[in-house]
């Protein structure tokens, strides 16, 4: 009887120890309003009544661990992706920077984004295939651009020559093909009356995957980022000041599919003017350029040169650049 007494006021005292962090994720659906706007709205007060699963655990002292605190939630995207991804900071002193998590990539204002089915010709697509497009022993028309080859293995990895050349244009970039703008969207936001010559854009290798218009279904070879994250991820707080990462809980194999870069679609305009109003200290932005077929296009609009912001809107993506 004394044992269960000592036990039931050891657990309340460690109960009145916790406390409660005020998360500053949030889930959504596709906005395309004001993202500083909505920011300001998602942060929860400290008198919320929600700890969305977020929980603080102080650790009891033993011979070899040192008694510290640490944060942990079991699933960021709160349900918004297949699987779930959890975060981890062991120092338990940090928060994770205000974002709103989507799945799926959101158009912000002046970005024009128009993908029609019509669009697509025939000779892009493969709507007699059935199955598994890689296992057909000619590559099937959506093959075509890519010099009828498939990026991926059968075994749904990225071929080792494919990798291999995407690794050398990061790395050697002064040894790929460059093509350069007549008017460069890039140089003409920075300077818009006066613009400097186009300093050149990788011409990057790039996965055609089969999609509505094709005969195959969703379990076709062809078909790995949008069937969505399959592996166990973790975002964690590293110790070397670089902020928060993002892990794997298991080993994959070379050329396995992580996840996809998901954030704000807009215009190099709205990020120059988005940069310019941000503090120098939060200018740690990674934005991609959707700049694949720019060279095809002539001199294009502002709406038309487009890029991924994933500061406010993004998904575990952005933590892989330690955000």
């Amino acid at each position: 009887m004394e044992f269960l007494k000592e036990l039931c006021d050891r657990y309340l005292e460690l109960s009145t120890e916790t406390t409660e962090i005020p998360l500053t994720i949030k889930s959504s659906g596709a906005s395309t309003g004001n993202s500083e706007k909505d920011l300001d709205k998602m942060v929860p007060s400290s008198g919320s009544s929600s700890s969305l699963d977020l929980v603080v655990v102080h650790q009891q002292p033993t011979t070899h661990v040192k008694n510290r605190p640490f944060h942990r939630i079991n699933d960021i995207t709160k349900d918004t992706e297949k699987v779930s991804i959890s975060l981890l900071d062991e120092t338990g002193s940090e928060h994770l920077p205000y974002f709103v998590y989507i799945p799926q990539n959101i158009i912000y204002q002046n970005a024009y984004v128009h993908v029609s089915l019509a669009r697509i010709a025939d000779e892009d697509c493969c709507s007699s295939c059935i199955g598994n497009c890689l296992l057909s022993s000619v590559p099937c028309a959506c093959a075509r651009d890519t010099g009828g080859e498939f990026a991926y293995t059968p075994q749904g990895l990225l071929k080792e020559e494919f990798l291999r050349a995407c690794i050398s244009m990061n790395q050697e970039p002064q040894n790929h093909y460059h093509f350069y703008c007549q008017d460069c969207p890039i140089e003409r936001a920075k300077n818009r009356y006066r613009p400097e010559k186009c300093k050149g854009h990788l011409v990057r290798k790039f996965i055609k995957e089969c999609w509505r218009k094709c005969g195959c279904n969703m379990q076709c070879g062809n078909r790995v980022v949008q069937r969505g994250i399959t592996c166990k991820l973790q975002v964690f707080f590293t110790n070397d000041d670089k902020g928060w990462g993002l892990r794997t809980l298991k080993d994959l194999p070379k050329g396995a599919f992580v996840c996809e870069y998901v954030g704000e679609i807009l215009t190099n305009m709205e990020l120059y003017e988005r940069n310019k109003r941000r503090p120098d200290n939060d200018r740690h932005t990674y934005p991609v350029l959707l700049d694949a077929d720019w060279g095809s296009e002539g001199v294009l609009k502002d709406e038309d040169a487009l890029c991924l912001d994933a500061t406010n809107y993004g998904n575990v993506a952005r933590f892989i650049n330690h955000r």
